[in-house]
């Protein structure tokens, strides 16, 4: 029941209070006084294991798994076996091994298992992904105010990785070259970095992801044949230049349109919720699947290590072992 844990539990009694046929039943907490508190708040019973939750709901056929990194094997195991669907919060695990594990198990207990790669359900991305031709450049920006959140791992698998998952469904093709640095800053972990990918379709992408700025900015824009999309997290926002094309928004230059594909600015944890739910109704293939997940984390663990590479050559103190 952290700060994330708690909006599942909001989202989860909004989706009952609007008619959607789900019951918020318990939240978990080993500090049984803050689950009481959550519990209390939204018409449910607070317990202190997942253990108490299912002796005392054995209905229970679906739950969010938003606990530190560390502890989402342990957690999601003890569900699936209990023959519960799980939403496991981003990043799937804390290493590949784990990764694998969990997918096994989903596939052995004929669990689903959904990654709460959330920017997945953001409307402007969902607006973006019919306008993808040949995606060539990508220029990535996710910058934050700092807060003691998320501090058991890197910048990298706390905020980056949303932008990593986003970038890979853009782009179907392997990754061939990775180039990073990263600084911690205030924190012992890595909180500012800056990465280059490079696919072998040719397709360069950019990151920068920050949780010691002074403002807060996600912004996602890429390049493609004769075609400009700029995409604004924050705002749900899309906006297209293309080059010979009539239709659109009048520009400085005649032969430039701008458009503005239509989205709906909605809560993405709210679509991302239903969407999992949906998934345990119909016994479907989630949006992101386990196997997504894993892919995303690899490419963040690869990423951390090429950071931890980079600060041994240049003789970073601390960025060459434990971040």
């Amino acid at each position: 029941m952290g700060a994330f844990g708690r909006n599942h539990a909001r989202i989860y009694q909004q989706l009952a209070q609007q008619g959607e046929a789900v019951r918020l039943v318990g939240v978990v907490d080993p500090d049984v006084a803050k689950a009481d508190v959550v519990a209390r708040e939204f018409g449910c019973r607070g317990f202190g294991s997942i253990e108490q939750l299912i002796s005392t709901h054995s209905e229970v056929q679906a739950a969010s798994v938003a606990v530190p990194t560390v502890h989402h094997l342990q957690v999601a195991r003890v569900l699936m076996e209990a023959g519960v669907d799980v939403l496991i919060e981003k990043p799937l695990a804390t290493s590949l091994a784990e990764a694998d594990q969990l997918i096994a198990l989903a596939k052995r207990l004929g669990r689903v298992g959904q990654v709460g790669h959330l920017e997945r359900f953001n409307s402007a991305v969902r607006a973006t992904l019919p306008l993808i031709t040949q995606p060539m450049f990508f220029e990535v920006h996710r910058l934050s105010v700092f807060t003691p959140r998320s501090l058991d791992v890197d910048v990298v698998l706390d905020l980056m990785i949303h932008d990593l998952d986003i970038v890979l469904s853009f782009v179907d093709s392997p990754i061939t070259e990775i180039r990073a640095v990263g600084l911690p800053i205030l924190s012992a972990k890595v909180d500012i970095a800056n990465v280059r990918l490079q696919f072998a379709s040719g397709c360069v992408a950019n990151f920068t992801a920050s949780r010691v700025s002074t403002e807060r900015v996600r912004k996602l824009r890429f390049f493609q044949p004769k075609q400009y999309v700029s995409l604004d997290y924050g705002r749900q926002d899309v906006t297209v230049f293309s080059v010979g094309e009539s239709a659109g928004v009048p520009s400085v230059n005649p032969q430039i349109a701008i458009t503005k594909p239509p989205t709906v600015p909605a809560e993405p944890l709210l679509a991302e919720l239903k969407s999992f739910l949906a998934a345990v109704r119909e016994r479907s293939k989630p949006v992101v699947s386990l196997e997504e997940g894993r892919r995303a984390l690899e490419v963040a663990l690869d990423i951390v290590a090429a950071i931890a590479q980079h600060g041994k050559k240049a003789n970073l103190e601390g960025i060459g072992g434990g971040s």
